[in-house]
């Protein structure tokens, strides 16, 4: 399987001009959060940072398939002791371009190291916001599914009689669940909680987010072959990440010398993807001379 990455560098309000609708499997991309990477990229400020994504997100729609998803890592900003409301205001006007706001993520930072100001503690998490054009797109929930750990030592040992059977919550919701339908089994679906360390090796990038969150979103949003997307790519994770995992992917960044540095990340990683094949070839051409030689 041959598995294809392109990069293009610059703007990527005009470069996803290139891209052709209806192309992409998935978009993952953390975008500089309002008035934040400023010595990197500028800084947006909050008041203007609805109007300054909306084009671009427009272009994703376009170029994402109907069976696509796109999850926008993004964060609100604290201003003079108060939350900015950018956030909400770019899912409600991405809701009038089209967009359904299917789910909310949350990334807990499991390093997050302590801090305090007057009014408020040190953020520990951020979002990760999941937009379809459809209601029905592809979703591969068996991918990402999680041991079922010390909780089904505990909760299934001894059941009730309404555990064993999908009886109406207790409160009122109308839900019900059925505990005794997981005794059998050895793994759970996670939740919408992805706890994950922040990236701590230096990549040369102002805000570079560990391998594993792209992968787990990858896992469960495409499979082989499928293709990724990031438009800010910067130290290019979700790129790198996808080409291991045999995804074809394409990036899209804005400053020369991070275009550059994945540019050889991604052959280093399409080398090694290639090892297995030449070291395969390598010890069939060698055992062809050993029988040769008798």
């Amino acid at each position: 399987m041959e598995i294809k990455t392109e990069l293009f560098l610059g703007d990527c309000k005009k470069e996803l001009g290139k891209v052709a609708d209806n192309s992409i499997d998935l978009i993952v991309t953390s975008p500089p959060y309002a008035d934040q990477r400023n010595g990197t990229y500028g800084g947006i400020h909050p008041s203007k940072y609805v109007e300054w994504f909306l084009p671009i997100s427009k272009e994703l729609f376009r170029v994402l398939k109907p069976t696509g998803t796109f999850v926008l890592n993004i964060k609100e900003k604290v201003v003079d002791g108060e939350r900015s409301t950018y956030v909400m205001e770019l899912i409600l006007e991405m809701k009038k371009q089209g967009w359904l706001w299917t789910e909310e993520f949350i990334w807990h930072k499991k390093n997050s190291y302590p801090g305090k100001w007057p009014n408020r503690f040190r953020d520990s998490w951020e979002r990760l916001l999941q937009f379809n054009k459809e209601k029905k797109f592809n979703m591969y929930q068996d991918e990402v599914m999680v041991p079922m750990g010390d909780w089904a030592k505990s909760r299934l040992k001894n059941l009730s009689e309404t555990d064993k059977r999908r009886d109406n919550s207790k409160v009122g919701s109308g839900f019900g669940k059925n505990i005794s339908n997981w005794i059998s089994r050895d793994k759970a679906y996670p939740s919408n909680v992805l706890h994950l360390a922040t990236e701590c090796g230096n990549k040369n990038h102002s805000a570079a987010f560990p391998e594993e969150l792209p992968e787990w979103f990858i896992k469960l949003f495409t499979k082989e072959a499928d293709t990724v997307l990031d438009p800010f790519m910067g130290s290019g994770t979700t790129l790198v990440v996808a080409n291991r995992m045999k995804r074809n992917s394409i990036g899209i960044e804005l400053k020369p010398e991070y275009f550059k540095m994945v540019k050889n990340q991604i052959k280093s990683v399409e080398l090694y993807l290639l090892e297995p094949k030449v070291k395969y070839e390598k010890r069939k051409t060698h055992a062809k001379r050993s029988y040769a030689s008798r």
